[in-house]
């Protein structure tokens, strides 16, 4: 898929972070866009935000962790547009770190909900009326270097879910080309330095009903980050977000299965993890995890 104009796009968390940075994306290049949040709020300044001259752009409010929700916004998607073209499950949610028998059953149901069931409900909705209208289109599911290349061993719960959504896009991915429909999946890894986003404020979005068991870590504070690295004498590099979009949709057109800055050191990773994995011994090196 070369050009986007006129085509379809859904966002999920797409009020804020990287989601509204797609959407500013997606507008700038001619696409109608839902963004689908579940903050309304947010959602709504997000719109007004977007909006502009030749620019459609529209919300709808949706819980990712709900199955019913998400058909819900399948719905509206198909009778504005009659069509989707572009998916992005970008929502996401980071939990406290902690030893694994530190965390509580609510960290996981909670992370697992939006994470991972939050991408499969996505799949499950879109993705038999793409096929079924015939036409080119994709899927972007967003996961994360902690869990897909490596794991940050005291983000146990969110590396893993991130780790989930890798394993379940390689499947989409090859079910999608062997089936010979017109639809292809790509994985994005937000990448390329210190990304700015919601995930510095985890809880912001925690249900009532999946509040932590038990007091845990404080959440991670941004400027406190900021001040220990700064601190330490480490030079610290941040990713732009709209360029991180702009590069992203670049993938998308390059029809790249890994959408990810910096690629040759994930690969390089990930080679020596297979060389610890092949001499039976611990894929994690302590020394080698970066200090966040």
């Amino acid at each position: 898929m070369q050009d986007f104009r006129n085509k379809v796009a859904v966002v999920t968390g797409g009020a804020g972070g990287i989601g509204k940075a797609l959407v500013k994306a997606l507008l700038d290049d001619g696409a109608k866009v839902v963004i689908a949040d579940v903050e309304e709020g947010a959602m709504d300044a997000a719109v007004a935000e977007c909006s502009g001259e030749g620019r459609e752009v529209s919300a709808f409010k949706v819980d990712v962790r709900k199955p019913e929700s998400v058909e819900a916004l399948a719905d509206f998607v198909y009778a504005q547009h009659g069509a989707c073209h572009l998916l992005f499950n970008n929502a996401g949610v980071a939990a406290p770190s902690a030893n694994i028998w530190e965390t509580t059953p609510n960290d996981w149901a909670w992370i697992y909900s939006v994470n991972v069931m939050g991408v499969a409900h996505g799949i499950q909705s879109f993705v038999p009326r793409m096929i079924a209208g015939g036409e080119e289109g994709y899927v972007i599911n967003t996961t994360s270097g902690d869990g897909g290349i490596s794991s940050l061993p005291y983000q146990s719960v969110y590396a893993s879910s991130k780790a989930a959504v890798c394993a379940m896009t390689e499947c989409l991915a090859s079910q999608l080309e062997s089936e010979n429909t017109r639809l292809r999946a790509s994985l994005f890894y937000p990448s390329g330095g210190v990304l700015v986003t919601g995930l510095w404020n985890p809880e912001r979005n925690r249900p009532e009903e999946l509040t932590r068991e038990k007091p845990g870590a404080p959440p991670p504070d941004i400027e406190a980050f900021k001040e220990a690295m700064k601190a330490a004498g480490a030079e610290m590099q941040f990713q732009d977000l709209d360029e991180l979009a702009r590069f992203t949709l670049d993938g998308v057109r390059e029809q790249r299965f890994v959408i990810m800055k910096n690629l040759d050191e994930a690969a390089e990773t990930l080679r020596r993890r297979s060389e610890r994995y092949g001499r039976a011994e611990l894929p994690i090196v302590f020394e080698e995890i970066p200090q966040m």
